[in-house]
């Protein structure tokens, strides 16, 4: 055996290292249990369609609370009036950049909107305080409306919460902070907001921070991949929850070892190519 076969031996030998290595690492990466990532599956494994009944729990319903802060739009044959009564809410106000439900992260405006002081009171022009902690919205408007009649004909009172919000952290495209505009936001609805939870998410652990009424702190654990969560209690998000993504141990491996290998392949991938290029040189 000449050099120039000896040379060309030693060449189809290191291909054929390459492309082993090559495989080896596709198939490493290809390994995907969609069982772990798949939601809403059914307890027997059998997903053909058909139709299924769950009794979910209901709506949260959001009652005013101290502190919040109201849209009250009035609309009324006076228009005078009516723009007297809006007016705290056309008057903009530059908020922080929390994203909202429509989207996007960047610096915002709210309507000022009428605060609800410590004993549950909203201060507005010819009624003066009316009391709305603890109302309903539906409710807080009836009661507006009707101190208002003696001034307006047939008005129309709306009333909207506009500083509830909701906590997404962990492994989601866009974790942040996002408004709460209305009492049916779920957990699905959440996970659509912050973008889905990535590859590395744990469908089967997520946990929810609810601050209960007697001030203490509800920490509750939801499978997703089962669809019994859609009967949870926290399938409905309440103002101030806080919904934490759990990373996979996959990835913390991952990146452990990433870590850890680095200088280890840099070093094989530099001994690689100095053999390569003085075989072949």
């Amino acid at each position: 055996m000449d050099f120039k076969q000896y040379k060309m031996k030693q060449k189809n030998s290191l291909l054929s290292i390459s492309l082993v290595m090559l495989v080896v690492i596709g198939m490493l990466s290809s390994c995907v249990n969609t069982k772990s990532i798949t939601y809403l599956q059914r307890e027997d494994g059998n997903d053909s369609l058909r139709l299924e009944k769950i009794q979910g729990t209901a709506p949260y319903i959001q009652k005013i609370q101290p502190f919040d802060l109201l849209a009250i739009n009035v609309g009324s044959l006076n228009e005078e009036s009516s723009i007297l009564l809006n007016q705290a809410n056309i008057t903009p106000v530059i908020t922080s950049n929390f994203p909202s439900l429509s989207g996007g992260g960047a610096s915002r405006t709210q309507p000022l909107s009428y605060a609800v002081d410590s004993l549950g009171t909203v201060v507005m022009p010819l009624i003066g305080a009316v009391n709305v902690a603890n109302l309903t919205l539906a409710k807080a408007g009836e009661t507006i409306k009707s101190k208002l009649t003696q001034y307006l004909k047939d008005p129309i009172v709306t009333v909207r919460i506009v500083n509830h919000k909701f906590t997404v952290l962990g492994e989601v495209a866009r974790p942040g902070i996002y408004n709460l505009n209305d009492n049916t936001t779920t957990i699905p609805d959440v996970l659509a907001i912050a973008g889905d939870m990535t590859i590395y998410g744990r469908r089967d652990n997520v946990m929810v921070v609810r601050q209960a009424a007697n001030g203490q702190k509800e920490m509750a654990r939801i499978d997703l991949r089962k669809r019994d969560f859609l009967m949870s209690p926290y399938y409905y998000i309440q103002n101030n929850d806080i919904v934490y993504i759990e990373a996979t141990q996959g990835k913390i491996t991952s990146s452990d070892r990433t870590i850890q290998l680095i200088p280890i392949v840099t070093g094989v991938a530099s001994t690689f190519l100095l053999l390569m290029n003085f075989l072949f040189k």
